[in-house]
């Protein structure tokens, strides 16, 4: 009988973690086909330049900005720009992110990468 207990609780153990493991998964919010921000997304300028854009680090190399706040490579980022009325018409990027109109802000996005790195930060692809 105490073997019949014993079974019951590991596959009752195997089950649990089982359930556990399918609905815990990795911390991200949004599937790995729909993250705008993975190693195999490209951003439409990348499109169109035909460079590939990787998105794995701190700086997004082709747009001269932190990656996390680049309103070019992120769709939902794009749109959350659109909707603060942060957008450039003239250069279809988040206002506070056009080098173009505001040459100064480009300055300031480089200020961040030497202070994390010690160093200049690799030239944009535009």
């Amino acid at each position: 009988m105490p073997n019949i207990l014993l079974t019951k609780l590991c596959r009752s153990t195997i089950v649990f973690a089982f359930v556990l493991s399918s609905t815990v998964g990795c911390n991200s919010s949004t599937p790995v086909a729909e993250n705008p921000i993975s190693d195999s997304a490209t951003s439409p300028s990348a499109q169109a330049t035909g460079h590939r854009a990787k998105h794995d680090a701190w700086w997004c190399q082709e747009h001269g900005v932190p990656e996390e706040q680049c309103g070019r490579c992120d769709s939902k980022l794009a749109a959350d720009f659109q909707k603060r009325w942060d957008w450039c018409q003239d250069h279809d990027r988040p206002d506070t992110q056009c080098f173009p109109c505001h040459p100064e802000l480009q300055e300031q996005f480089a200020s961040l990468y030497v202070a994390k790195y010690g160093k200049a930060p690799p030239p944009t692809r535009e």
